[in-house]
């Protein structure tokens, strides 16, 4: 008898030092934008950085507004990237010097080779037209939305479930495109060739 009462008492005093399985039931502000535009496989909402940690809808809608821009302007730069690395240049000259486009090299070198004058009319005119043209004036359907009610390129004609297509393929290919450049630009800087892109 004493035996049976030395091992309970034993068994009820270790069951206090067995961890009890903790169930959380909080919601986390991951959840407040899930299912919104670029929740997408495999990752679904990944903000790694925690920067929408408040849930704020505001500044959401401003990061994905600044997504999408950067994503335009990386789908450029990795189109023009790879084009020159072709061999495909504007014809002519780039300055009164006789240099011509061609003779610009590609990658983080063709930054000292730029005229000076070049360099200020590419970014006065890159200035004018986030200041003026690439924005949107008349308050868009959605963030990144610059038609600006004078132009629409048939984005009218497509049914909600096409335009939410269409919106989250050129967010993923934004996305694509600062991954790509980042590289491109890095492995320029580093001395590393890419095989795919370096011998085009």
């Amino acid at each position: 008898m004493k035996i049976a009462a030395l091992l309970t008492a034993f068994a009820a005093s270790a069951a206090a030092f067995v961890t009890q399985p903790v169930v959380k039931t909080t919601t986390t502000v991951v959840n407040a934008f899930d299912g919104e535009l670029g929740d997408q496989p495999p990752l679904g909402f990944w903000d790694p950085l925690n920067f929408c940690e408040d849930g704020d809808p505001e500044k959401f809608a401003r990061y994905r507004y600044v997504e999408l821009k950067h994503g335009r302007i990386c789908m450029l730069a990795f189109l023009g990237e790879v084009t020159t690395r072709a061999g495909i240049h504007l014809p002519g000259r780039i300055d009164y010097s006789d240099d011509t486009f061609d003779s610009i090299p590609n990658g983080w070198a063709a930054i000292g080779a730029l005229p000076k004058e070049g360099v200020v009319q590419l970014l006065l005119f890159v200035g004018f037209l986030e200041l003026f043209i690439m924005k949107d004036i008349t308050g868009g359907e959605f963030p990144g939305d610059f038609r600006n009610d004078w132009i629409d390129y048939g984005w009218d004609e497509f049914d909600p479930v096409e335009q939410e297509s269409k919106r989250a393929i050129e967010l993923a290919n934004g996305r694509g495109a600062m991954m790509g450049v980042l590289t491109l630009l890095v492995a320029d800087q580093a001395g590393i060739s890419l095989p795919l892109i370096s011998s085009v």
